[in-house]
């Protein structure tokens, strides 16, 4: 079975991509959701170059700074290293404003309250070069080509049943097995 790091590592734009995300210092930071898991689920399989994301989600941790405009500067840094890429960038310490709940400790802890295990994947490139795996809800489902709902997806089933349609998992890629 590969490792979820060997899968980046192995794709030189999904490496570029994480190259221009580190650049920006960010404090907590990781690329997660489809980056990581369209990637793993092309790899299993067999789509090879993996598909391109709709977009690149760059989470980070920042309860000093709350503020949209300062990720939409980080978009535009990032945007300025690689314009083409589909930038998205969300300071996970005001993410419970949104969804009315308390406050997160962290960039792992806020991907807990994403609505599927499999998305809550992301990964971080080290300055030695090294890839660093976050998954606080583990990286079994993802490997296993499994997808359930988190606790938190549990609670908001209707949402969970029309992300997974709206995105065509079950047509993109037909091995997964949709489990609760």
């Amino acid at each position: 079975m590969p490792r979820i790091a060997d899968i980046i590592a192995q794709d030189p734009v999904g490496m570029e991509q994480l190259r221009a995300a580190r650049s920006l210092g960010l404090p907590d930071w990781c690329i997660a959701a489809g980056f990581v898991r369209n990637r793993v689920w092309d790899r299993l399989h067999g789509i090879a170059p993996p598909r391109p994301p709709v977009d690149i989600d760059v989470l980070y941790f920042d309860a000093s700074d709350l503020s949209k405009e300062r990720e939409a500067e980080h978009e535009g840094q990032l945007h300025a290293l690689l314009p083409d890429a589909p930038w998205q960038v969300r300071n996970q310490a005001r993410m419970h404003v949104w969804k009315n709940l308390p406050p997160h400790r962290d960039t792992a802890d806020a991907m807990t309250y994403w609505l599927e295990t499999v998305t809550a994947v992301g990964v971080r490139l080290e300055a030695d070069d090294r890839l660093t795996v976050v998954a606080p809800l583990g990286t079994d489902d993802l490997l296993g080509l499994r997808c359930r709902p988190t606790a938190f997806g549990r609670t908001r089933r209707d949402e969970y049943e029309a992300r997974i349609a709206a995105k065509r998992w079950r047509e993109l890629w037909p091995k997964v097995r949709f489990v609760d």
